[in-house]
């Protein structure tokens, strides 16, 4: 049985995201399906109330967040790396532009073209998740503001693929393909009529196919109720506090994204650096575990 559990469902793009850095490091892992909206019972116990699709499991260490995931990945598995041109800082800083700006963008020209297609339940999930409404009208409304905007990143993408170079960085994949990705992956699989002009751009039709190729890794399958008793029979790894959170060291706080989603996750924060807060948790179905949030796009009160 593989260590790497991957809490996801296939039509989610973060999940590609990550599915695609699993291939590039040619991985073993376990896909564990979770429901596409709420409720999520075999979630929650593990993330503290965070219900925001993938989450890495590695034992008792539960990672929220697909940038701290990829993160994380390439810090226990540095071969082959994330970052062959040794561009591990901004090939970071490039996913905060496709993970905001461009998926703002794609979600638009996605739900705004499918419109009255797009599922009730699945709207009333997004407006519980965001606290806000999900006006899929307004979307259709937008639509050709927001293609001309998507469209204008792409060029950006295809521009950096004008010297003939396989992916976005040189001759070998990395994080930064991954990112580009996944949002035209979840174009073309969730409304294809939408693709069609990076489908016509020689560089951008050359390019998705080779990130394509590379694959998801060895994946199989795993029930949620056994990645919870995993979970439960583990002991998380030890963990130490950067000095800057000295002050909230075996304090209790809560962590919550910034953005949407922002159930807040309660524990003692036990753990830290530049890029992460850990905070220990007890749950009565899985015990004692640990669980990791990015710094970027998460807030920590003591």
């Amino acid at each position: 049985m593989t260590d790497i559990l991957l809490h996801q469902y296939d039509t989610s793009p973060f999940s590609e995201k990550v599915r695609v850095c699993l291939g590039i490091k040619r991985l073993a892992w376990a896909a564990v399906d979770q429901p596409v909206i709420m409720p999520k019972p075999d979630l929650l116990p593990l993330t503290g109330g965070y219900r925001r699709i993938p989450v890495l499991q590695i034992g008792a260490d539960i990672y929220l967040d697909s940038a701290l995931i990829v993160r994380e990945l390439e810090r226990r598995f540095p071969e082959p790396t994330l970052f062959p041109a040794g561009d591990r800082g901004l090939g970071a800083a490039l996913a905060l532009w496709t993970d905001r700006a461009m998926f703002q963008a794609v979600v638009a020209v996605v739900f705004g073209g499918l419109g009255d297609k797009v599922p009730a339940a699945f709207i009333r999930d997004r407006e519980a998740l965001s606290g806000r409404p999900f006006d899929v009208a307004a979307m259709k409304a937008a639509v050709p503001h927001m293609s001309a905007q998507l469209n204008a990143q792409v060029a950006l993408i295809a521009e950096q693929l004008e010297d003939g170079r396989a992916f976005l960085t040189g001759e070998k994949p990395g994080l930064a393909d991954a990112s580009a990705y996944y949002n035209l992956w979840f174009i073309r699989s969730a409304f294809p009529p939408a693709a069609a002009p990076f489908d016509a751009d020689p560089l951008i039709a050359g390019w998705m196919p080779r990130v394509k190729a590379i694959g998801h890794g060895e994946r199989s399958a795993l029930c949620p109720e056994a990645a919870l008793d995993i979970a439960r029979d583990a002991t998380p790894l030890p963990a130490t506090v950067a000095p800057q959170d000295a002050a909230l060291a075996g304090r209790e706080v809560t962590v919550a994204a910034d953005d949407y989603g922002r159930d807040p996750i309660r524990g003692v924060l036990v753990g830290s650096s530049a890029h992460h807060v850990a905070l220990r948790r007890e749950d009565p179905r899985v015990g004692t575990i640990v669980v990791h949030a990015p710094r970027i796009g998460f807030v920590v009160r003591g």
